[in-house]
């Protein structure tokens, strides 16, 4: 009885009144910045999905990218935002947040130092997501390992190479990473001709082999332009060299560029173009017969009968 009359004496309803209104007002003004925060993260969602619509991406894809991207930032605003009136609550009632800080910064140093490698892989992900660098679908090149994007995670990202070997690089050890397939692509090729071959007319015939690729009903649909020629390019020991590109739709490159090579080969045979392979003559010397002659002389009947 005396403990509880001791307790009542020193209560200050004053002073009680005043921190739960405080605390209150804390709380109100904490549920008003999470609705914000909320209707701010949804209209930034929105606006991200139509910039990758805009960008030609999959509805599918953009929609799981901008989600991850959206939950992760929800996630680390409330928890900040939890966090800081936690501490201001406790402040209110009367505790030391101080050491409560103190030890929070040792335990979060520590497991820094821990686990710095996975930190590093989550936050080149999410930068990586953030800037679109790479999608789901794309054919890229990572660390010098090409191949399809099958995922990506925040600490992952997944490549499936042509021979179906799956290479998993961590994102913190990503060095170089070159996308193929980004709002467009391109075929670039060399093709060699022989040297007695009109170069003039030779790009010729491969200008109207395009035309006729960009008209066609199945690949002029994923053809941008015509085909590109920028002429010769260097001469080789046995042909002149001609380069062009061809700018199609994304991971459409091969496809066309295969087609292009197809009909070049028709075009050139029908219109008479050599296209030369490597060869070389083989000499004997002066003081020595012809190899045909040499192996004449070794049937003497042939002989006999050609004198």
């Amino acid at each position: 009885m005396d403990a509880l009359q001791n307790f009542l004496a020193g209560f200050s309803w004053d002073v009680m009144i005043k921190t739960g209104l405080r605390v209150t007002l804390l709380l109100v003004f904490s549920w008003v910045a999470m609705k914000m925060l909320q209707k701010s993260l949804q209209r930034f969602e929105q606006h991200l999905i139509n910039k990758s619509e805009a960008e030609g991406e999959p509805p599918s894809e953009s929609q799981k990218r901008v989600e991850t991207i959206v939950r992760l930032i929800r996630q680390g605003c409330l928890l900040a935002l939890w966090l800081t009136v936690g501490l201001v609550i406790l402040q209110e009632f009367g505790v030391e947040i101080g050491p409560i800080i103190a030890s929070a910064g040792v335990v979060g140093l520590a497991v820094g130092f821990g686990a710095q490698n996975l930190v590093r892989d989550v936050i080149s992900g999410f930068f990586i997501i953030l800037e679109n660098q790479i999608r789901v679908g794309d054919v890229a090149i990572i660390n010098g390992t090409g191949g399809l994007v099958e995922k990506i995670n925040f600490r992952t990202t997944v490549l499936r190479d042509l021979g179906g070997v799956v290479h998993i690089f961590p994102n913190g050890a990503i060095s170089t990473l070159s996308n193929l397939t980004n709002e467009w692509s391109a075929y670039v090729f060399d093709i060699g001709v022989a040297y007695k071959e009109n170069t003039d007319r030779v790009i010729g015939i491969m200008q109207e082999v395009g035309r006729e690729m960009l008209a066609d009903e199945k690949y002029g649909t994923f053809m941008l332009e015509e085909p590109d020629i920028f002429g010769v390019d260097k001469f080789a020991d046995s042909a002149v060299i001609i380069k062009g590109r061809i700018r199609t739709n994304p991971i459409r490159q091969w496809e066309v560029g295969r087609e292009y090579l197809r009909r070049i080969k028709y075009a050139f045979d029908a219109n008479g173009i050599e296209i030369p392979f490597p060869h070389q003559s083989v000499y004997f010397g002066e003081q020595r017969k012809p190899f045909s002659v040499q192996l004449l002389e070794k049937q003497p009947g042939r002989v006999a009968a050609d004198v």
